[in-house]
Parts: structure tokens; C-alpha cells; sequence
């Protein structure tokens, strides 16, 4: 191996080494929006090479951020990402009582791909502007971009460009950018060209112009109650990229706002003073035996369970009354297993529908429509035969002579006709 090649190969791991381990500085101005962008290509480098073949241009790489010491960001910060194979965006608009105080911002870098990961720091040095506050804030409503759109410089430039177009101010700073969903706004349908909203604040040192007073005209007051859009002269100019919705603007003057003075409630009795920030004890404590309070929360339940038990027992097996129950108890379920088996064991006679039927023209037997395990108990005397195999109709003849005398005398003396009227009514047919 040549000399270049080990000078090229040293250079190499030396680099990835500085860059995986050197802490990033960056200045924002308090009052102005910090915008940072945490660049998929810049962390790419980082990860050692996969065995695995695979475009690593195209790996998913997802970032976690948060403040070093603590699992969350600061209040000012906030941080975007869509998807794992876009750019993360961290943004927001420090206050004046963040300057002076490093903020570092651990930053997580991982492969979804290969499960590497790779950390860098971000050390935020918060600066004080002269400038700030700017007197004259609007906050603008932009229905048709997403916040991370918005974040970009060119088109945040093209905004605050139509905006000094509109306004004319020596000094135009953007103060802050916030999601519509974060101010309460719902998640807009999976539908092309439905951008979920952002809001952009603005400041400027001129007070507004007359094109951003018109939305205070009752006639464009009126049509924003009725859910119409107010006429606004200078909504040309936006219209081509941005649509606001003039309804939802907020103009303020911070010379006209009377402050607020919050007067400190002197706490109670029963409220704690502040000893400033959460100690934890040393290591030097007493380790507590927790084994008696073991045994005294088994025992104490354990010998009431006993103690109970005990009298239970005597009550009813040595007590009179106790020992009069058991024997009446007994009685009553030997007197009812007595009766079942008693029940079981009779015996009736069959009914005649239960017997076996013989066919006199097929000359066969028919089983009997009940089988023998049938509940007799419940079964009524006579039952008609039905649905009897290979029955056949015999045909009944009309009787002539004295078989129909005979006949017709057999009926009579059924019905309970007289002798005498029996024989004459025989005649006489």
C-alpha cells in the first residue's frame, strides 16, 4: 500500500471523526425567526458503510432533537419533518430572556435502513437586537402552503417581499411561523393541492398601511360575519402564490397595548417554598429492611382470616342452633334424592298408541310412533296413528237386504234409539 493511499485513508477517517463530534454554532437575534435545516446528506457521510448492497441516497433517515439533559426541546423551539426521506426543519422565535444563555441541541441522526445512527450538537448563541420588539406586528393566515413549505428561504423571501411591497417599511423581520394545527385547525383530506394552512407573523417599524386597514371597514367586517371574503385592494399582489385569508389578519400596535403587571400571590401556609431547582439525595443514605412490614401486612390479614374461620366453625357445628340447620339441610336433600329415584322408578301401563299396529292387507307390523325411550310420564292415552308405511284405504260397500237392516239396526241401537223404534225405522227403510 502506497504512501498516498494511507495519507488519503487517515485524511478520510479524520474528517468523518471531526464532523461526527464537532458541536455546530449558530447566532439567531432575539425576536426573528431561527430557522435551521438538518440536511439528510450532511449526516449520509456519518454512517459506516452497509455490507448490504443498497442506495444509501435513498435510505430513510429520521432525526431526533432535544435539548442536552432533558427529553424535550425548549418552549421556542419547534421541529418538523414529513417524511424520512425529506429534510428535517428546526424553527422558532427566541425571546429576549434567552439571550446570553447557550442553548445545545443534542441532535440524533438514524438509518432506518441499516439502524446506524449518528450525533452532532447544536449550540444556539441567542443575540440581542436593537430593534427589538418591532412596534407594528401583522400575522397573516396562508391557506394554500404547509409550514415546512413556508420555512424555505425562497419562498419566505417572496412573502416578505410582497409584504414590503405592500407595507413600504425601512425594517421588515419575520417573527414567527406556526402550523394552523397547532393553533387548533383540523388535518385537511388526503386531496392534491389541500395544504393544511400556516400563520406567519411580520413585524415592521411603520405603522400598517391602508391596504392592511381595509379589513377593519365595517362593510369587509360585515362580509367576514357572513362568511364572505372582504375586498381587499392590495390582494392581487398575493394572490398569484399566497392565499390569505383576509379575515383572520391580526394587526397590532405594541405602543397602543397596555402592559399587564401579574402581582406575585404570597403563598399560604400550605404551600411550599421554592428552593430552586429539584436536588436528588446523595447515595450516602440508609438503606431501609422492608422485610417486618412484609410479615405485618401478611400476618395481620392472616389472623383475622383464622380468627374468623374459628368462630365460624363453632358456630355451626358445636352450637345448637348451628348443628339444628346441618340436620335440617340434611333431611331436605335425602327427602329430595328419595323422591327422584322414586320418580324414576315407577312403572304405567302403555298406551295403546304405543303398541305395535298390524296392516291387515300388507300383513306387517308397524313399529309403534313412540320409541320405548319416550317420557311416559307425559304422554297422553290414545294418540292417532299417522304416517303409517304402505297404509292402504279400504273402501267400504254400500250394505243391501238384511245386511242393511242388520247394519242399520247395529247403528240405531248405538245411538240409544228404543227397541221398538229401532225395528220400525229398520222396517220402514
Amino acid at each position: 500500500m502506497s504512501a498516498a493511499v494511507v495519507a488519503v485513508w487517515l485524511a478520510t477517517v479524520l474528517t468523518i471523526l471531526s464532523r461526527s463530534h464537532a458541536d455546530r454554532n449558530v447566532y439567531p437575534s432575539a425576536g426573528v425567526l431561527f430557522v435551521h435545516v438538518l440536511e439528510r446528506e450532511y449526516f449520509k457521510g456519518e454512517f459506516p458503510l452497509y455490507p448490504k448492497s443498497g442506495d444509501a441516497a435513498s435510505d430513510p433517515i429520521t432525526f431526533n432533537t432535544n435539548l442536552m439533559g432533558f427529553p424535550d426541546r425548549p418552549g421556542w423551539l419547534r421541529y418538523i419533518q414529513r417524511t424520512p426521506h425529506s429534510d428535517g426543519v428546526l424553527y422558532g422565535s427566541p425571546t429576549a430572556e434567552h439571550v446570553g444563555k447557550p442553548t445545545v441541541i443534542e441532535i440524533t441522526a438514524y438509518n432506518r435502513r441499516t439502524f446506524e445512527t449518528a450525533r452532532h450538537n447544536l449550540v444556539i448563541n441567542i443575540m440581542a437586537t436593537e430593534e427589538f420588539p418591532l412596534p407594528y406586528q401583522a400575522e397573516f393566515y396562508i391557506k394554500n402552503m404547509n409550514v415546512e413549505e413556508m420555512l424555505a428561504s425562497e419562498v419566505l423571501g417572496d412573502f416578505l417581499g410582497a409584504v414590503k411591497n405592500v407595507w413600504q417599511p425601512e425594517r421588515l423581520n419575520a417573527i414567527n411561523i406556526t402550523s394552523a394545527l397547532d393553533r387548533g385547525g383540523r388535518v385537511p383530506l388526503p386531496i392534491n393541492n389541500l395544504k393544511e394552512g400556516v400563520y406567519v407573523m411580520v413585524g415592521a417599524d411603520v405603522p400598517f398601511s391602508s391596504c392592511l386597514r381595509e379589513v377593519e371597514s365595517p362593510h369587509n367586517q360585515l362580509r367576514c360575519s357572513q362568511e364572505m371574503e372582504p375586498v381587499i385592494s392590495c390582494d392581487k399582489k398575493f394572490r398569484a402564490q399566497f392565499h390569505i385569508d383576509w379575515c383572520k389578519i391580526s394587526l397590532v400596535d405594541i405602543n397602543k397595548v397596555a402592559p399587564v403587571y401579574v402581582t406575585r400571590v404570597e403563598p399560604g401556609p400550605g404551600i411550599l417554598p421554592e428552593f430552586g431547582d429539584y436536588n436528588p439525595p446523595s447515595e450516602s443514605l440508609k438503606s431501609r429492611d422492608y422485610f417486618t412490614d412484609f410479615i405485618v401486612t401478611l400476618a395481620v390479614p392472616a389472623a383475622v382470616a383464622v380468627a374468623l374461620l374459628f368462630i365460624l366453625g363453632y358456630t355451626m357445628c358445636c352450637r345448637r342452633e348451628g348443628v339444628i340447620q346441618l340436620v335440617h339441610h340434611s333431611s331436605i336433600q335425602k327427602s329430595t334424592k328419595e323422591m327422584r329415584s322414586m320418580s324414576k322408578n315407577r312403572e304405567i301401563s302403555w298406551p295403546l298408541s304405543t303398541l305395535p299396529v298390524f296392516n291387515p292387507v300388507s300383513g306387517e307390523v308397524v313399529p309403534p310412533i313412540h320409541p320405548d325411550s319416550y317420557e311416559t310420564t307425559s304422554m297422553p292415552l290414545m294418540q292417532t296413528q299417522t304416517n303409517l308405511q304402505n297404509q292402504i284405504t279400504i273402501p267400504q260397500q254400500q250394505p243391501s237386504g238384511d245386511n242393511y237392516v242388520l247394519s242399520t239396526f247395529r247403528r240405531l241401537e248405538v245411538n240409544g234409539i228404543p227397541e221398538e223404534r229401532k225395528v220400525a225405522e229398520a222396517l220402514n227403510l
